[in-house]
């Protein structure tokens, strides 16, 4: 029996250990890499020559669907499982998107996560149905992505002025973007347009 190649990324130590211990408990599953951070993902697909990579999406140094789409550019065969503590359909849509092969809620039964392993490597797609039928029932996030960034940028409550040094935009423009943001997310503000945005994981 050939064994599969596990990198994991989880910026969590007790949860990365305790999914690295379940996942080698598998028969064909060998954990080689761990990292706790989405910016050393590659590198580490490099160094270990995996065969999956599972990727937790909220991390620090790049999220876990940005470190999908590097792999995905640099290391086409390397097969990609997505998880997540939320569930929110804007990261399902944009995680494939992206180019994951599988899409599944952190909480999923190791059971569950090892045989998405093994299906991805058979050259299927993987995803959580509860959330495939949330992010079917949403739609397509209504933001283009400078609208997106904007509020990204916003987030922290940063001026308009501070976010148009950030990106290198007019303040006019900035406020034009918010302002489409805000109507498009019949949102009352832009703090309640960032915080329906992020619950649906548009941003």
């Amino acid at each position: 029996m050939s064994m599969i190649r596990l990198l994991l990324a989880e910026d969590q130590s007790m949860v990365r250990e305790a999914l690295a211990a379940l996942l080698g408990l598998e028969p064909d599953i060998e954990v080689v890499a761990q990292v706790a951070r989405g910016d050393e993902v590659l590198a580490a697909a490099r160094e270990h020559g995996v065969d999956v990579a599972l990727l937790d999406i909220e991390m620090p140094g790049m999220t876990g669907i940005e470190a999908t789409a590097q792999l995905r550019d640099a290391l086409p065969d390397v097969k990609v499982v997505v998880v997540t503590t939320f569930g929110r359909p804007g990261y399902l849509r944009r995680a494939m998107e992206s180019g994951a092969d599988a899409f599944l809620v952190k909480d999923a039964p190791a059971a569950q996560l090892a045989a998405a392993v093994r299906k991805v490597l058979a050259g299927e797609r993987v995803i959580d149905p509860t959330l495939a039928a949330a992010a079917l029932a949403d739609g397509a996030s209504p933001l283009t992505e400078r609208e997106r960034e904007v509020l990204r940028t916003a987030a922290d409550g940063s001026t308009n002025a501070e976010i148009a040094a950030a990106l290198h935009l007019s303040q006019g423009t900035v406020r034009n973007y918010l302002s489409m943001a805000i109507q498009k997310m019949a949102a009352r503000n832009r703090a309640e347009a960032v915080r329906m945005a992020r619950e649906k994981g548009w941003l």
